[in-house]
This record gives structure tokens, C-alpha cells and sequence, in this order.
């Protein structure tokens, strides 16, 4: 008998709505039995799922969503104890207390019934059935279930207009309207979204945005810097593995994939992936489907792709840096994020709140920004963007000695090399000054920076992290 992940058709959504049809895993040992299951269930809208062992039922519910679960309790011959039913029963109940179990058996007996909804069965039904009462049953533990995924609908978009658990996302500046736009039009839906930007522009917290006004809210979002994978990990990583498939594969490993499962995969710094693995990307984009590293077995997931990069992944294709048809996958919607010397009118904002923030968590009385602070701010070139005025910030809430913040606590002041015996400067501070510098020649761009300086690009990612750049 084929698998339910065989059977299923693609994209299960998240929140089913009222009148798209149920779905039915029905597990019992005999085909005849399933075969009346469906033959029953069919006709009146259900898509029905069919097993025949407490594992195939096991990978079922590992793979795809369901709306209800009708269930023998006997699998092995000659057994009447209901053993194997019950302990499959209380995996279900573990795994989502909220899926209605129905329990059925020729054996029924009132000790096993008891027992079989002490477990978390919603209901017990004994063979043969009948039709009308079983279809009776289905019916109300289906509408009870989709009552119940209505209300936590309605509790994640309470949530989400009460902007409980959504990032801080300051935009008042005109070349922000764009994005707010872009937001609000794509969140809602599905599509693949691609964000493009600068280094430190806050293409993260554009990603979070989106996610936490999806209606994937309520399930993960998980981020990947692709750009921090060596190629050698990055399947294990985005797709895990199996248990021996590698010398280190001491046990089996989920890939963040699959713990983004209902929800979002952030694939940040997109445009550093190996052009040997954008293939394997694709294909998992493509069909939803991804094999874990030395297994032969596809599981199917469902997730939305949403993905940032600072590299210009146009002209990437036409060097054969990346490939054309990922790019068409991964670009359904493309939002653009300005540097901040392009929205400095956002730059007072932006800095309040990273003062608020880093105040509450330092434990440290600072009010205001002094004006002399805020004009040194506004002036300033900002190469790293919001992550470097965010530093900036965290530094001067550190260093402040008053209650207001001065210009000379935010340290923008960057000494010249030239100008100062090398041997009383630190070797952390010859970094930070070549780094700031090159930014902001190549006005942000990593790259450019990263050859100027003889680095790679995930060795200058090291350290504009390790100095807060």
C-alpha cells in the first residue's frame, strides 16, 4: 500500500477553513476494513488516508496534518488486548492533544472502552459500525477540532494587533513607504519573499515582520545564516541526518527544515550559498520535499522561504554565481531595504528605542539623548547601517555617566591610524578601524570590503559581529 505522503496531495495549509475537506487517517489491519472506510467516507467529502500498522500511522502523522483519526486497537493476529491501539492512542494524545481520536475494535469490550478514553479518545466505536452513527461521530469531532484551530486563528491575529511578540519595526521615513507597503500586501499570503539590502539594514527584522503578520505565526520561524555554513555542513544543517551517514553522525539530527514545519525558514545571506548546494535548495523549494543526509526516504514539509542577501544576485547569475531558476523560486515578491543614510529621518526613532531597550537590560537611570548626541547621529555615515546604530547605542547606554547620553559615549569618533603611534593601539582596534573604513568606502557592500581587506567574506562576517559592526 502506498504511503499517506504518497497519497497526500501537495500543501496542507495551516489553518484549514470551514468548508475545505477533512482529512482522515484511518489505521486498522485489514484491507477490507479500509476499504469500507473509505468506500463509507468518501462519498460524503473526506479524504481519507489508509494504513495497516501502528508505524505506517506513526509516519503519517509525522509527515501531514489531520483532522481526525479513526483507529483499530488489534493489529497483531490472535490479539484481543487492544495493547498496540492503546499505546499508538497515547503517542496521538501526545503529539496534539487537540486531533480527535476514534477508537474501534471487534473485541470492544466496556474495560477497554474505559480505558481507551481515560487515554484521550474522543469517542469508541465497535465493528461492524454503524454507518450513520459513525458518520455522526466523524462529523462532530471534525467540526469540534476546526472549531477549535478557528479559535487559535483568532488568537494569533488578537495577538498580532496587539503586536504581542512582533519585532519593533521603525519605518516613518518617505523612502520607507515602499517596504511598509510591500509588508503589508505579501505577509498574509505565502509567496516566497526575497529581501535585499545592505549589510545591517535590518532584513531580519523585515523577515520577522512578515512572519509574525502571516497566518504561520503561531508556528516557528527559523533563521539560517547560509552565509556561516561551510559547504560541508550545510545539508546536515538546513535537511539533518541519520545516524551513521557521516564519522559524526553519532545519532539522528532534524535539519531546520523540518523545525520550521507549519511555519517560516529564513535563509539569510542567501547569495553565499555554494553553487554545488543551490541545486539541493531548489529541488527542496520546488517540491517540498527533503531527504535527510545518508537517508533514501523524502519527507514533505511546509514552510515558507524567506530570504535575505547584500549581493547583487542579478549579476551573480550572469557571472554563474547563482543560479537562474533558484532566483526565480526564491524572489516571488523582491522588498528592497534603503541604508540608513537614505532614512536618516528614522535614524532619532530607531535611537530611542535601541535607548529604551539597552537602558532596561543594563539596569541603567538614562533618559534622553543630549543634542549635541543626537546631531552627531544623524550626521554620521552609518557604513554598518541599523546594526552599527544599534552598537552604538548599546555602547553609549555602558559608558554614560549621566543621565542623558553625550556625543562623545557614542564612540563614533574613529581615530586615524596615521595619526597615532600604532604600537598604543590594540590589535582589536586596528581591525575596527581598517573594517569601519572599508565599509564605508564600498558604502556597506561586505564583498567589496572583504577584498579590499584580503579576507573572505565569512571571515570579515566574524569579525563585523565580534567588534559590532
Amino acid at each position: 500500500m502506498p504511503t499517506p505522503a504518497k497519497l497526500r496531495e501537495i500543501g496542507v495549509p495551516a489553518f484549514v477553513t470551514k468548508n475545505s475537506p477533512a482529512w482522515v487517517l484511518a489505521a486498522d489491519d485489514q484491507q477490507h476494513i479500509l476499504e469500507a472506510i473509505e468506500l463509507l467516507l468518501k462519498p460524503q467529502g473526506y479524504k481519507v488516508d489508509a494504513v495497516q500498522s501502528p508505524e505506517l500511522a506513526r509516519e503519517a502523522l509525522a509527515s501531514a496534518a489531520y483532522d481526525a483519526v479513526l483507529m483499530d486497537l488489534n493489529y497483531a493476529r490472535d490479539t484481543t488486548s487492544g495493547q498496540e491501539g492503546l499505546d499508538l492512542l497515547s503517542e496521538v494524545v501526545a503529539l496534539d492533544s487537540t486531533l480527535p481520536v476514534i477508537v474501534m475494535t471487534a473485541w470492544g469490550n466496556v474495560e477497554l472502552a474505559v480505558e481507551a478514553m481515560r487515554r484521550g479518545a474522543r469517542d469508541f466505536i465497535q465493528k461492524p459500525w454503524e454507518n450513520e452513527r459513525l458518520l455522526s461521530i466523524l462529523r462532530t469531532q471534525v467540526e469540534l477540532h476546526r472549531a477549535l484551530q478557528q479559535a487559535e486563528r483568532l488568537a494569533a491575529e488578537n495577538r498580532l494587533l496587539s503586536a504581542q511578540g512582533r519585532p519593533e519595526f521603525i519605518a516613518n521615513a518617505p523612502s520607507m513607504t515602499h517596504v511598509l507597503e510591500a509588508i503589508a500586501r505579501v505577509a498574509p499570503s505565502d509567496a516566497n519573499v526575497l529581501i535585499t539590502g545592505e549589510h545591517g539594514t535590518g532584513k531580519e527584522v523585515v523577515a520577522r515582520t512578515i512572519h509574525a503578520l502571516s497566518f504561520r505565526a503561531l508556528r516557528p520561524l527559523v533563521a539560517v545564516n547560509t552565509g556561516g555554513l561551510a559547504e560541508g555542513v550545510f545539508e546536515s544543517e538546513l535537511f539533518g541526518h541519520v545516524k551513521g551517514a557521516f564519522t559524526d553522525a553519532r545519532t539522528d539530527r532534524i535539519g531546520r527544515f523540518e523545525l520550521a514545519e507549519g511555519g517560516t525558514v529564513f535563509l539569510d545571506e542567501i547569495g553565499n550559498v555554494p553553487v554545488r548546494q543551490q541545486s539541493k535548495l531548489l529541488r527542496v523549494i520546488e517540491s517540498g520535499e527533503i531527504e535527510r543526509v545518508g537517508s533514501s526516504r523524502c519527507k514533505r514539509v511546509d514552510v515558507r522561504v524567506i530570504s535575505a542577501t547584500n549581493t547583487d544576485l542579478q549579476a551573480a547569475c550572469q557571472a554563474g554565481q547563482f543560479r537562474e531558476d533558484l532566483l526565480f523560486r526564491l524572489n516571488t515578491v523582491e522588498i528592497h531595504l534603503p541604508p540608513l543614510r537614505e532614512r536618516r529621518e528614522d535614524i532619532p526613532a530607531l535611537a530611542v528605542h535601541f535607548l529604551s531597550s539597552y537602558a532596561s537590560r543594563y539596569r541603567r537611570q538614562i533618559e534622553d539623548l543630549d543634542p549635541s548626541a543626537l546631531q552627531t547621529l544623524v550626521q554620521y555615515s552609518w557604513p554598518g547601517n541599523v546594526r552599527e546604530l544599534e552598537h552604538a547605542l548599546e555602547r553609549a547606554v555602558l559608558m554614560c555617566r549621566t543621565h542623558k547620553i553625550q556625543s562623545a559615549d557614542l564612540g563614533l569618533g574613529v581615530p586615524r591610524p596615521q595619526s597615532q603611534n600604532l604600537e598604543d593601539l590594540s590589535l582589536e582596534s586596528v581591525e575596527t578601524i581598517l573594517i569601519r573604513k572599508a565599509l564605508q568606502r564600498f558604502q556597506g557592500n561586505v564583498s567589496q570590503a572583504a577584498e579590499a581587506l584580503g579576507l573572505s567574506r565569512g571571515a570579515l562576517y566574524r569579525r563585523m559581529e565580534k567588534y559590532g559592526l
